[in-house]
């Protein structure tokens, strides 16, 4: 996506949960056909963007081996997405920041162009993505300028994102055409059936 430098956007992967649904692993770094979950979203994100950083609170070695910096959430406790976002937009050196969690490999080609289209057709502060009939809302593309608000919300003790971001003029991307770029793993079960269509698709007859 080519950007004129007011319009500069890093790529930020939150992979700082705890992932309790798959035992407490974590879920970036889980292998799934032949490479970490995360290399997938990276690979698909950095095309896209000028910057890549990856929100993480463990195994941080390990994450930077995929040629990318990576930030802690600034709070303890894992208190959710919006503290990885935080510290996401501290670290950036472009005005806006793209973010995709680490657990979603199929992110589309032209996420963050649709994203960004969205955010200036509808004259808004921060966009959303939409798909599979609900908010994407850990796809979404924030300003650095709003940091300040969003750190005063989480010392408040909020937590909920889509509260924040409704506290903002919001635009809505529509993918509902590609509903399945959101589809996310969660269980070792989802990781295996999405590993098994990774494998399938992949070229020479479902090896990876």
């Amino acid at each position: 996506m080519q950007q004129d430098d007011d319009a500069a956007i890093t790529g930020l992967v939150l992979a700082g949960g705890r992932a309790t649904r798959m035992g407490g692993e974590d879920k970036g770094l889980i292998r799934i056909a032949g490479q970490p979950m995360v290399a997938h979203v990276l690979q698909r994100l950095r095309p896209q963007v000028q910057k890549l950083l990856v929100n993480a609170n463990r195994n941080a070695a390990a994450y930077a081996e995929l040629r990318v910096r990576v930030v802690p959430d600034r709070m303890p406790e894992f208190p959710g997405p919006l503290a990885g976002m935080a510290s996401g937009l501290a670290a950036a050196h472009t005005p806006w920041v793209v973010t995709a969690p680490c657990d979603s490999p199929l992110i589309p080609a032209d996420l963050v162009a649709r994203i960004y289209q969205a955010l200036r057709e509808q004259d808004a502060d921060l966009a959303v993505a939409e798909g599979g009939g609900r908010l994407q809302p850990v796809f979404a593309l924030l300003p650095v300028s709003l940091l300040g608000d969003l750190e005063a919300y989480l010392l408040s003790g909020e937590r909920k994102i889509d509260r924040w971001f409704r506290q903002h003029r919001m635009a809505v991307a529509d993918f509902s055409d590609c509903a399945e770029a959101f589809i996310n793993v969660n269980t070792p079960e989802e990781r295996d059936a999405l590993e098994r269509r990774l494998q399938n698709e992949s070229p020479g007859g479902g090896r990876p």
